[in-house]
């Protein structure tokens, strides 16, 4: 059995997340006050009693998402299962690269706060937008986004995440135009999202840059596993291009699809989803029903994943 590792990114946060762990395991509990310490404010009061409007706060969300997925990491390692491969969805990339041995927790953790605050810095509130579309191909998307898009509104397809599915992002009105564009060439759906900024947009362009200032200055090794990037949807294990992917995805599109798509190919026939929420495993489910799709994110579905592993 050859198994990856799946780390959920933004939007899959919610009050309460990981608290069992932190009650169960010494090691979880270390970790997480290792989160609050590294940061500076209690990231740890945030993720297990609210408010939900600060936990939402994409400067908050980054690094509480990151802290719950590796904490999960941690159990499961302790419990003995290792992955073979890793790949993160967007801020699930940086959670992947601690499972891997790229970056140190500490170095992570940092780095997603002020990426967080980067990517809402970087677009004022109310002017980004993001939607989901629904029902059309990728090219067909990416085409109708190109014809609205303009150098001063801006909009892409920027989260290709499984059949049907793509999210697009850029100026508010440049996506309000191309959702009605959109329908109007067949798609089921195109729903603006609730989210704070337009992730991944060119809009972005600004964060990349300050992050790239923030990256320079931490230490980033070869990985232990491969990671797929991103960007590209390859196979990744050196430093260097590491650093750059992380740059570089902050204002491209998350290639999603295609990196499970690849992984299968490579020869993975079980997927575990580490960390809160069930969004991957929802999109593993469209891509390809095959694999074996396993989530780890409370202590009985970790005894679940641990026999199941096992052939138990």
């Amino acid at each position: 059995m050859k198994i990856a590792f799946l780390f959920p990114g933004q939007g899959s946060q919610k009050v309460g997340m990981v608290h069992d762990l932190y009650e169960k395991y010494d090691s979880v509990k270390s970790l997480i006050h290792e989160a609050d310490d590294t940061l500076g404010f209690s990231i740890s009061k945030m993720m297990f009693e609210g408010p939900d409007a600060e936990l939402m706060k994409t400067e908050f969300t980054q690094p509480a998402i990151l802290t719950a997925s590796v904490a999960v990491w941690q159990v499961l390692k302790e419990n003995g299962i290792e992955a073979d491969i890793a790949a993160g969805h967007s801020l699930g990339e940086y959670s992947a690269l601690v499972a891997a041995g790229a970056l140190s927790f500490a170095d992570a953790v940092h780095t997603v706060h002020l990426r967080g605050e980067f990517m809402q810095e970087a677009v004022p509130l109310g002017k980004g937008a993001m939607a989901a579309v629904i029902g059309l191909t990728p090219d067909e998307i990416v085409k109708i986004c190109g014809d609205v898009s303009t150098e001063d509104a801006p909009v892409q397809a920027v989260n290709f995440n499984c059949p049907g599915q793509v999210v697009i992002a850029g100026e508010a009105g440049a996506v309000e135009k191309a959702c009605g564009a959109l329908k109007e060439a067949g798609a089921r759906r195109a729903v603006m999202l609730k989210v704070s900024a337009p992730f991944h947009s060119t809009l972005m362009e600004p964060a990349a840059k300050r992050l790239k200032e923030v990256l320079d200055t931490i230490s980033i090794h070869d990985t232990l596993i491969p990671v797929f990037a991103n960007v590209n949807a390859k196979e990744e294990t050196k430093a260097d291009e590491i650093r750059k992917n992380l740059v570089d995805q902050a204002a491209h599109a998350v290639h999603w699809e295609e990196s499970v798509r690849n992984m299968i190919a490579g020869g993975v026939d079980c997927t575990v989803e580490v960390g809160p929420g069930t969004v991957l495993s929802g999109f593993m489910r469209k891509i390809d029903r095959s694999v074996t799709n396993l989530h780890a994110e409370d202590i009985d579905t970790i005894n679940e994943v641990v026999s199941t592993l096992k052939g138990e």
